[in-house]
């Protein structure tokens, strides 16, 4: 929204300085996006007056003046302008002047010879508009030495702020003054407007024809104005419209333009010699076209709202009129159309048809339904002063709706919501200011809104209004009451989402979002397809289905990636799947793939340039860390074979925690990689984040102690031979069992199948880490234990020590 300083004078009468209303406007919630002051950029151009012209001593197309600036001397200037010569009046800039169009900074310099002081300018050159055939000329009563901006009025500052979509009223340079006057800078000019007194029976009538549908404009007013004259509009209205950005047209189209910018009541002028009939407001039919002003053609539907009459459609509702009813140098008898059109259906027509203007704008954030018929008679007033004529009667189709409403406000509620402290004068003073009407002697009060502001519905919009006038620096900044317990704000499932999130990113996969839906051969490889999780209206045939697992999103975004070039792909995703449509069937997962050599840290790679293919361990270490990230029990977790069909049956595992299956992990079953299309290898692993047992409360928040112990560990190593049917799980298992306080940690590092240990058997060597913490372990006592360990594994698992 832009105006000019000298506008908004015009409705508010103030002895604040321009700057005062800049800071304030933003305070109160209008944000200044940017002032434009040409007369400061402007500001060392001068008048100067042409003494002398006479031609250049050493070149035929140059003159050399001397210039009168209001100085004493003269100055002398080499010109190049055709229209330089003695007598005229001329726009001077002195050395060290920075010339706008150029950006350049004027220096003394000789030209053929000649010393030159100085420059006069031409419209090109101070930006003012493409002209360059010669230099400016001022008006012969220009006074030499003033500023130039000055002497053609370009001293006249534009305003541009930045409107939320809730305040339309400050859609008009009325509505900004009324704001302006609220807080305190200046009174507001509202003069009343008087009716306009018809002297005949308006010569066309208007209906509303929605037949059965939605009516889309609850209110059509027009009037007929004939004997116009119109041309040219006067300077004061070409000036303002010029300054915030619009072109003059002629007098009927720039009044409905001052109109729009001045109270935010846009009006559409029809000329009534190319009216056949009766105008009508109804929907347009589908494959109606409209020549709109704008020149181009729009193919209509029967969503949109058209003013037509007996040829056809003439206007686009609230967006744009027609080319052939409009008003030009021939138009002698007008139409002038005040109505009121349905916000969201103005939206959407200017949506569909890609077209924007300045009515669109307002109607589709609202007007002031009140200011219907006052609005069509202050145009009427503005075109009868500029162009003559007589006025008919007004014509209303349908009726101004009622906005009335009463909100029961007590005045405490200011200081409830805000912590702002204010009089009841006060508070009722901003309201009325703002023309809110207030009634009730109390503390409990009954406030009606004004027409304009459809944007206050309740008692919080109430004290935004008296918090924005009165000012935010009266809010005194309070702390929030501190608890001795602090409330997480994020729920377990939610953390866990972003731990598990950070860990992945960590060890360097790639975030990806995939569809929520898949194909239902695609369902049915992972364990879905169910009926219920069918979609009655899918956006495509290969969406068809809710997704069981996030897996196939993530292979499909993997072998896009490998089929452009970037075959070592890691991704992971963090989202719902479903079971069933039950809630308890929604499960929030963290899943992840990797494929061909794209191994954890480069792992894949070497020096020697082989590259190793993932394997079904990168896949279980990325799930183990994003169970650790989330809390889980890892050192209690038990890894089981029955992984589900989709991963290969020897190179894949559940994570479980007795019954309780929180994930899996493997490499991807051959069969299933072909069914998708993919090449492999490909390693993936599940993690169900909504299985992980919540940990067990703690006394305290504080960390305990750092406990290290001061002596040094232990290692030993244990081969033992078994079945090949027996999980190493079980020996590792059966050796922590055996002292779980001296024994800190048991791992695999070996196993054998071959000549030696005998068919169907297998050879597991598994380190133990003994860590003692009162004193150092004697070599009996570390006998002892590994003895212990021996016949406790032999017991459990039916091994026997490897010799």
């Amino acid at each position: 929204m832009k105006f000019t300083w000298s506008w908004l004078q015009e409705h508010l009468e103030t002895t604040q300085p321009m700057d005062a209303i800049v800071e304030k406007l933003s305070l109160i919630g209008l944000e200044v996006e940017g002032v434009e002051d040409k007369a400061k950029a402007l500001k060392p151009f001068i008048v100067g007056e042409v003494l002398t012209a006479e031609k250049h001593p050493n070149a035929d197309k140059l003159r050399l003046c001397t210039v009168n600036i209001g100085t004493g001397s003269p100055v002398q200037v080499v010109c190049g302008a055709p229209n330089a010569r003695a007598g005229i009046k001329v726009v001077f800039a002195s050395p060290g002047t920075v010339i706008p169009a150029t950006g350049t900074e004027l220096k003394i310099g000789t030209i053929r010879g000649v010393e030159s002081r100085g420059m006069m300018c031409s419209a090109r050159e101070m930006g003012l508009s493409d002209e360059h055939d010669g230099i400016i000329e001022l008006p012969a009563d220009a006074p030499i030495g003033a500023p130039f901006a000055d002497v053609l009025g370009l001293n006249d500052p534009v305003i541009e702020i930045a409107v939320t979509p809730n305040r339309a009223d400050c859609l008009g340079v009325s509505g900004v003054a009324r704001d302006l006057a609220a807080a305190g800078l200046g009174e507001l000019m509202a003069p009343r407007i008087a009716p306009v007194e018809g002297k005949f029976p308006a010569p066309l009538k208007a209906t509303l024809d929605f037949g059965d549908t939605p009516a889309l404009s609850p209110a059509f007013a027009l009037r007929v104005v004939r004997g116009v004259k119109n041309g040219p509009s006067p300077e004061w209205l070409q000036d303002k419209l010029r300054a915030i950005g619009l072109r003059p047209i002629n007098a009927l189209v720039d009044v409905t333009n001052f109109m729009t910018f001045d109270r935010n009541r846009p009006l559409h002028v029809f000329d009534l010699k190319k009216v056949t009939g009766d105008l009508v407001v109804r929907r347009a039919k589908a494959g109606e076209t409209l020549l709109a002003l704008d020149g181009k053609t729009y193919t209509l539907d029967e969503s949109m709202c058209v003013i037509a009459d007996d040829k056809g459609v003439e206007s686009l509702a609230g967006v744009m009129g027609g080319e052939e009813s409009g008003c030009d140098e021939n138009t002698t008898d007008v139409v002038i159309e005040s109505a009121l059109w349905d916000p969201i259906n103005i939206a959407q027509t200017g949506r569909k048809l890609g077209l924007n203007s300045d009515a669109r704008f307002r109607f589709e954030r609202g007007i002031d339904p009140a200011f219907t018929l006052p609005g069509l008679d202050l145009a009427t007033h503005l075109i009868l002063d500029i162009c003559g004529g007589e006025p008919s009667e007004v014509v209303l189709a349908g009726a101004i709706p009622d906005t009335t409403r009463t909100i029961a406000f007590p005045l405490s509620e200011v200081k409830r919501l805000s912590g702002l402290e204010a009089s009841r004068e006060e508070i009722v003073g901003v309201l009325e200011a703002l023309g809110f009407t207030v009634s009730g002697s109390g503390e409990n009060v009954d406030v009606v809104p004004p027409s304009w502001r459809g944007d206050v519905e309740g008692k919080a919009d109430l004290v935004e209004e008296v918090v924005r006038i009165l000012g935010l620096e009266r809010v005194t900044p309070t702390e929030f009451p501190r608890e001795n317990a602090r409330r997480p704000v994020l729920t377990p499932l939610q953390q866990r989402t972003r731990k598990a999130r950070r860990a992945l990113a960590a060890r360097g996969l790639v975030e990806a979002v995939t569809w929520s839906f898949v194909s239902k051969a695609q369902a049915e490889l992972f364990g879905g397809g169910a009926a219920e999780l069918a979609l009655i209206n899918p956006i495509a045939s290969d969406l068809s289905d809710m997704r069981p697992s996030l897996l196939p999103g993530l292979i499909r975004s993997g072998q896009a990636n490998a089929d452009r070039g970037f075959g070592d792909v890691a991704l992971f995703e963090v989202g719902q799947v479903f079971a069933g449509d039950r809630p308890q069937d929604q499960r929030q997962q963290a899943s992840g793939i990797r494929r061909a050599s794209a191994r954890p840290s480069g792992a894949g790679r070497h020096w020697d340039g082989k590259a190793e293919s993932v394997t079904a361990f990168d896949a279980k270490a990325d799930a183990l860390a994003v169970l650790a990230a989330c809390g889980a029990p890892v050192a209690n977790l038990q890894v089981t074979r029955d992984a589900p069909g989709w991963y290969h049956p020897g190179r894949s595992g559940v994570f479980r925690l007795g019954p309780n299956v929180i994930g899996t992990f493997g490499e991807l079953h051959p069969s299933v990689l072909e069914a998708l299309d993919v090449a492999g290898p490909v390693v993936a692993f599940e993690i169900t984040l909504d299985r992980i047992p919540e940990p067990k409360a703690k006394p305290t928040k504080v960390k305990p102690l750092l406990d290290l112990s001061a002596f040094q560990p232990v290692k030993r190593d244990f081969a033992f031979v078994v079945d090949r049917a027996v999980a190493a799980g079980d020996i590792v298992k059966a050796a922590q069992g055996v002292d779980k306080k001296l024994i800190t940690e048991v791992s695999v590092f070996d196993l054998y199948e071959g000549a030696g240990v005998g068919e169907e058997k297998k050879s597991v060597a598994i380190e133990v880490t003994l860590q003692p913490r009162e004193r150092t372990l004697t070599d009996a006592e570390i006998e002892a234990v590994a003895g212990k360990i021996v016949a406790d594994v032999t017991k459990k698992t039916g091994a026997t020590l490897r010799g």
